[in-house]
């Protein structure tokens, strides 16, 4: 756990103890330190989500202890039958993990600790509520993180190897291929949806970080051109493994040899540098100061000589798929602008 997490859930633990012992003296404030501790998330957006389910858990978990100690008694075996109900009722209502656990938790505790004193359980569920009140406003105050730079760099690190991934794929176009190789070259491709899908989870990680966190106003413009950044990298991605799909399956040793192989090799390493031009520029990624003086390298579309009857299937493809890469970044630089 980071040093400014433990922190505040120390603050939080702490200032939560003291001020429901003021409110209920003579009572262990234990339901509010449990409360404040665990409502201490890494976002206020989770932090709310969490002190919803706190409280709801601790709400039911606290009327279905009541209830059984004013039929039942104090007796042992009462607390175990609570328990029971408590997790039947949890599952009755469909409430989520963090609830659930709450409420044979919090009936249980009831019970253990005492129940008997008239107005325990409304008690306990004020104290929950104070504890994660507290828990919050600390969150809030305590400089809530916003989590914009990884996601920053996912797409960056994202695009830089869609641009590698054309930069394999002209390079094998013109050099002689083992069957070793080509398995190699499709399946370092696939990584780019390992890659595709940490920057996905990143870009949720930054908008939640960014819900009720006073220090988003002014990172949400930015977070919403990454995320338009990023979506523009799904096609690209797509584009890459299939071309590199298609050399897989329809390459043979002939191939290197068609006049327009060498004009699609020279395409792709454009694209990939035009790539790479749009994304530094975008996001900052290392490199963008040069890449901003550099013009974009691609060309206009290229005029293709009637491919050997064995390879008009792999060209056409590769050239199609050339074709919507070249439209995709054209549309990130007008986007860019």
């Amino acid at each position: 756990m980071p040093f400014l997490q433990t922190a505040k859930a120390a603050i939080a633990t702490v200032a939560a103890w003291l001020i429901a012992s003021a409110i209920f003296p003579g009572r262990l404030p234990v339901f509010a330190a449990i409360a404040a501790l665990l409502v201490v998330q890494p976002s206020v957006n989770q932090s709310l989500g969490k002190a919803i389910e706190r409280s709801f858990g601790v709400i039911v978990g606290v009327l279905v202890a009541y209830g059984v100690g004013l039929i039942f008694g104090g007796l042992t075996w009462v607390v175990l039958l609570a328990i029971v109900l408590a997790i039947g009722v949890s599952w009755l209502l469909r409430l989520s993990p963090g609830s659930a656990n709450q409420v044979p938790i919090s009936a249980m505790l009831v019970l253990s600790i005492g129940a008997s004193s008239p107005g325990y359980a409304f008690e306990r569920i004020i104290e929950t509520i104070i504890g994660a009140l507290i828990a919050i406003i600390v969150n809030v105050l305590l400089v809530p993180p916003v989590l914009l730079t990884p996601f920053q760099q996912s797409v960056w690190r994202l695009a830089d190897e869609i641009a590698s991934t054309l930069d394999r794929l002209a390079s094998a176009l013109v050099t002689a291929q083992s069957p070793a190789q080509l398995e190699e070259l499709l399946l370092t491709a696939r990584l780019l949806r390992a890659m595709q899908e940490k920057a996905q989870a990143e870009a949720a990680a930054a908008a939640d970080s960014l819900a009720f966190n006073p220090r988003g106003t002014k990172k949400r413009e930015l977070l919403a051109h990454d995320e338009e950044l990023y979506a523009r990298m799904t096609p690209l991605v797509t584009r890459a493994i299939g071309m590199t799909r298609a050399l897989h399956d329809h390459y043979d040793d002939e191939l290197s040899t068609e006049p327009t192989v060498r004009a699609i090799a020279d395409e792709l390493t454009r694209a990939s540098h035009d790539l790479r031009l749009l994304a530094v520029d975008a996001t900052g990624g290392p490199g963008s100061a040069a890449a901003r003086t550099e013009s974009p390298a691609l060309t206009a579309p290229l005029v293709i000589a009637t491919p050997h009857p064995s390879h008009w299937i792999l060209l056409g493809s590769l050239l199609e798929d050339l074709r919507r890469i070249h439209e995709e970044i054209a549309a990130d630089e007008k986007s860019a602008r």
